[in-house]
């Protein structure tokens, strides 16, 4: 066993959760043994069930810690313009999996789940990212139903590329990056023009794309 190191309950929790991460990301959920997790920190089963009950409220704790930094670092920045908060988003977005491997791919396994708080935080966030690219394009009051269709496909697709570069390291971040991008002009191309805000008719004429 691992020599105990003193912590603060939050320097704890976290390594806790971060050693969670790596076991989550390689084996499937129901494979996972959290007693194992504290075997690897060199702590007690006890001061491990003192932070989590049980194995799904580990996991949902993990969950909600991983979603929240990935919104976070990938937080909009008003000063750019439309198509360059696109741009500036997708890229920290995959510039964040790559940084935490572990646990965006604990996560993006716990996206399958049917366990109803765990679809509830993956909907909530997606519902996010997708409120930010409305806000951005001035898109926010009312959207289509079609408007919402497309943008929550595309934040799927995302998720599942990154996923897939994560589990392929012959997939290049440039080359996922281009494609998303492409993806979503597309995806907004491929609407009626009369239910594109006027952010994203200013997207798709940087791209020199025309709405059908």
């Amino acid at each position: 066993m691992a020599t105990r190191t003193r912590m603060t309950p939050e320097q704890r929790r976290d390594q806790l959760l971060d050693l969670g991460a790596e076991l989550f990301a390689s084996h499937p959920y129901d494979e996972v043994h959290i007693e194992r997790v504290a075997e690897l920190a060199g702590v007690s089963r006890g001061l491990l069930y003192h932070y989590f009950p049980g194995k799904r409220e580990f996991f949902v704790a993990m969950l909600i810690r991983e979603d929240a930094a990935l919104l976070d670092e990938t937080a909009p920045d008003p000063a750019l313009t439309p198509v360059e908060q696109l741009r500036h988003g997708v890229d920290a977005f995959l510039d964040y999996c790559v940084r935490h491997e572990f646990g965006v791919r604990a996560v993006f396994r716990g996206a399958v789940s049917s366990d109803p708080e765990i679809v509830a935080i993956v909907a909530n966030s997606i519902d996010r990212q997708v409120e930010r690219i409305l806000v951005a394009t001035g898109g926010g009051n009312d959207p289509a139903p079609m408007l919402l269709v497309a943008l929550r496909s595309w934040i799927y697709l995302l998720r599942a590329a990154s996923y897939e570069m994560l589990s392929d390291k012959r997939v290049r971040t440039d080359d996922v990056m281009a494609m998303c991008m492409s993806a979503f002009f597309g995806a907004v191309a491929g609407l009626s023009p009369d239910i594109l805000p006027e952010g994203l008719r200013e997207i798709l004429a940087e791209r020199d794309v025309t709405p059908r």
